[in-house]
């Protein structure tokens, strides 16, 4: 006999299934946060086509307005999420918010029956991903994170001819490293002292505790910790250890150190302008990371180099190069190269899977995992030691 609970589940499910799409509909969306990450995502899914702007939420009148002229059409707009979420006619949500809203607002959108695109890194804390996870698989939703790699031609391509063919080797140790990152730097507006008047600073807070206007924090919130998962830890590593992830097939940790500091910009920010971390995982593998302001030459400031016993492989957008493993003379095959693909396919494949109901390249299962590796690295950092997993945050 079917329980109460698995009879809501399938109400709902039921439900949000209203709206059946065929091959030629245009998917109708929803943008939640209208800044610069909300649109060029907006651009992404202008890209992609079949598509048709029906709303935008952003907490900030002005983003808002700008962001719903350049949509087309007869966009509504609003300051909070929750009505956007009640638009009947609306299949699927983009969420581009700061990252300690990430969470709620997809599971909020779950549980209304709609698909999510959802920036990375999907949680801002590790117990979110858990709540996430549960509202996909009971509302069978479509979740999306937005870690672009997963979709892009020369990372499947790479991932083929020297991961799945076994040409890496046994891969013991993977580097990481992303220097140079401006937006790391990020300065208010002239005359942003003054919050704007059509800015509900409440809203963009959320469920964090009320603080006066913080013009450093809206503008550049990667500096923050409540705002942005740890800095460069939940915006530049989530990206690198989420190929790593996928490659090797990984999910939990098993520890994590960190060692850094706020070395060089003591403008107020409280997370780490220079940071070292190394993620162990079970099987004899650690990942390494590093990142840092310092250093702001943009150069090979970025790559994943997967060492393994018979060669090295290094990638990231721009391109790979795989290095195999020489003879002891030093005598080896060529390198081989290849280059960089666009990043829109990501969101290409979203909207593929909300017509055809597949599974998409980074569903929240490994957006979970992946952001977990950041939240050990960053508990590590914070308690100036060495973090271990906890079976809770299993899925």
């Amino acid at each position: 006999m079917a329980s109460r609970r698995s009879f809501l589940v399938g109400a709902i499910t039921a439900a949000s299934a209203a709206r059946v799409l065929g091959a030629n509909d245009r998917i109708r969306l929803g943008l939640v946060g209208a800044g610069g990450r909300g649109n060029h995502l907006v651009n992404m899914a202008n890209a992609n086509g079949g598509i048709e702007w029906a709303a935008v939420c952003d907490v900030w009148d002005e983003r808002r307005d700008k962001t719903a002229a350049r949509m087309g059409g007869p966009v509504k707009k609003y300051p909070g999420y929750r009505p956007l979420l009640d638009q009947k006619d609306i299949d699927a949500v983009i969420v581009a918010t700061s990252d300690h809203m990430h969470s709620r607002i997809a599971c909020d959108a779950c549980r209304a029956g709609k698909d999510v695109f959802v920036e990375k890194p999907m949680t801002s804390l590790p117990m979110q991903g858990v709540g996430l996870v549960e509202a996909a698989r009971e509302t069978h939703r479509i979740v999306q994170v937005g870690v672009q790699q997963r979709s892009m031609a020369h990372f499947i391509e790479a991932k083929q001819r020297f991961i799945e063919s076994g040409a890496i080797g046994k891969v013991n140790m993977v580097r990481t490293y992303w220097n140079a990152n401006t937006g790391y730097l990020e300065k208010p507006p002239a005359g942003m002292d003054r919050k704007p008047e059509g800015l509900d600073w409440d809203a963009a807070l959320g469920w964090l505790s009320k603080i006066p206007w913080d013009p450093k924090r809206y503008f550049n919130r990667f500096a923050y910790w409540d705002f942005a998962t740890g800095g460069q830890t939940g915006g530049l590593f989530v990206h690198l250890v989420d190929v790593v992830h996928w490659y090797l097939g990984l999910t939990r940790a098993r520890s994590a150190v960190a060692l850094g500091g706020i070395y060089l910009y003591n403008d107020g920010r409280d997370t780490a302008d220079n940071i070292n971390g190394i993620v162990e995982y079970p099987d004899n593998l650690v990942v390494t990371f590093e990142a840092t302001i310092t250093d702001m030459i943009g150069k090979e400031s970025v790559d994943i180099c997967f060492h393994g016993t018979g060669g090295r492989l290094s990638i990231f957008r721009q391109g790979y190069r795989f290095i195999p493993a020489g003879e002891p003379s030093g005598r080896g095959a060529p390198e081989v190269t290849g280059g960089s693909s666009k990043e829109e396919a990501h969101m290409g494949n979203f909207l593929d899977c909300v017509r055809t109901r597949k599974q998409p390249n980074a569903d929240a299962v490994s957006g979970h995992y992946s952001a977990l590796s950041c939240h050990l690295m960053n508990i590590a950092y914070k308690q100036g030691g060495r973090a271990f997993w906890q079976g809770e945050w299993d899925v």
